[in-house]
């Protein structure tokens, strides 16, 4: 059961929200009336994610917001507050949150913005992971970089294997430039897109040999993988 850190100082909101979120989304939720006390329980378990009330006493949910993301980088963050204010919003994503919700709010919109985060984080968990691809006639092993084409082996550099993992990640699909630089060299300028072109050139002399892969340009937008 995946457990939710709820901090809400109205306690009737409070235990609305706690017990509609048991029943009908099947989660473990712990409900905290302040933002101390939200974060003296998030160091003593382990969540799977976070719904601040903004306006708190003791600690505001910004302030708790930052103090979690200190501690742990990607848990998902829901902000709520009854104000809508543009600036609100913004400070809530520079903050490191992952959605914003306005007071009053129908609790079956917050639900479905729980199962929409905890569907794309448990995602990201799963691409994390993968690390062996088929690739038509061609298996990749990402670990041990390694390409096997008929018994045939070709060993990968690091980059090489990073961008073909990339490019596996998202087969008949676009990925493109800017991600895979970001990625792989954390950094998206002329320069280093020019390196990339190379990579991808020695892909594609490895692949070469089943006429159902291809690695094609999408102009103005990156790359894709197509198998066939």
């Amino acid at each position: 059961m995946q457990k939710i850190l709820l901090a809400e100082d109205d306690p009737n909101l409070g235990e609305l929200l706690k017990d509609y979120l048991e029943l009908k989304g099947k989660y473990d939720v712990v409900l905290c009336q302040d933002g101390d006390q939200a974060l003296e329980q998030f160091r003593k378990e382990r969540f799977d994610l976070c719904i601040f009330d903004v306006m708190m006493p003791k600690k505001d949910g910004f302030s708790l917001g930052k103090e979690v993301r200190k501690m742990d980088q990607t848990i998902p963050i829901i902000f709520a507050t009854a104000k809508g204010m543009m600036e609100d919003k913004t400070q809530a994503f520079e903050l490191g949150g992952d959605d914003y919700i306005t007071k009053p709010f129908r609790v079956e919109e917050l639900l479905l913005r729980i199962q929409a985060l905890l569907k794309r984080v448990s995602k990201d968990k799963e691409e994390e992971l993968a690390d062996k691809f088929e690739i038509g006639n061609y298996f990749f092993d990402y670990t041990s970089q390694v390409v096997t084409y008929k018994g045939q082996q070709q060993k990968l550099s690091t980059k090489e294997a990073e961008l073909l993992r990339l490019l596996c990640l998202k087969k008949n699909d676009v990925l493109t430039r800017e991600e895979a630089l970001v990625k792989i060299w954390h950094d998206d300028n002329y320069f280093t897109g020019r390196s990339m072109d190379v990579f991808l050139s020695k892909l594609r002399k490895y692949l070469k040999e089943d006429p159902n892969v291809e690695i094609v340009n999408v102009h103005g937008k990156g790359y894709k993988l197509l198998v066939s």
